[in-house]
């Protein structure tokens, strides 16, 4: 993992910065061969003050969990939209440098390319360290959208102007859907199969899930 050390603290620096990276962002296939699939979240303590991430890794195909991390930091930068990744990146980077196995593809709760500078955390966390990463909003960022049909599975482009930044795709029958976008080394219909693929029972892929009740636990 080849993790940058750049983290602006000034919200213009930081939007260059992704202005600059987001062209290292490459689409594409997701990888062949998936073993483990990690899940990303992070939630904060102290008010806000400290970063709290978490990676959970499971095991395709049946999902099971064979590793979890987490890392604490002091809040970087204070929340500013589109900039996610400033406060949230440099725990996370933490937590999967300390695990003993290296994921072959990792979700992110947050944006991919689904952002308007094309570089959300997802992203930004695929340039920087070379995983295949995808993007899983719970919400719109940026886009516009048709809405998907209510079945399980269905889902409709979100587009930005003539250009696709994304999947809003349906994960459970009449359920609000998830925005879906590729990261970096996946392309919009991988990133879609393999965040429905990940949903079990819930809107959320199971990793994510893990992830999320990690980073939310407290000592």
């Amino acid at each position: 993992m080849n993790a940058t050390t750049e983290w602006p603290t000034d919200p213009a620096e930081a939007r260059a910065l992704q202005t600059r990276l987001a062209r290292k962002v490459r689409l594409g296939p997701a990888p062949e061969s998936v073993q483990l699939i990690a899940g990303v979240d992070t939630g904060f303590a102290d008010a806000g003050r400290t970063a709290r991430a978490a990676v959970v890794v499971m095991r395709w195909p049946g999902l099971e969990p064979v590793a979890e991390m987490v890392a604490e930091r002091p809040t970087p930068m204070p929340y500013v939209p589109g900039l996610l990744s400033f406060r949230e990146l440099p725990a996370v980077l933490d937590a999967l440098e300390r695990l003993a196995m290296t994921p072959d593809l990792v979700l992110c709760d947050g944006q991919g390319i689904a952002h308007p500078r094309r570089l959300g955390i997802a992203a930004h966390l695929g340039v920087i360290t070379g995983f295949a990463t995808i993007g899983v909003g719970k919400s719109r960022l940026v886009g516009t959208h048709a809405e998907p049909d209510i079945g399980k599975g269905a889902w409709a482009p979100l587009m930005d102007g003539a250009e696709r930044i994304g999947t809003v795709l349906r994960t459970r029958a009449g359920v609000r859907p998830l925005w879906v976008s590729p990261g970096h080394r996946v392309d919009h219909d991988g990133a879609a199969d393999w965040v429905l693929a990940c949903c079990r029972r819930y809107r959320l892929p199971e990793p994510i899930r893990a992830a999320d009740r990690l980073a939310s636990r407290r000592p």
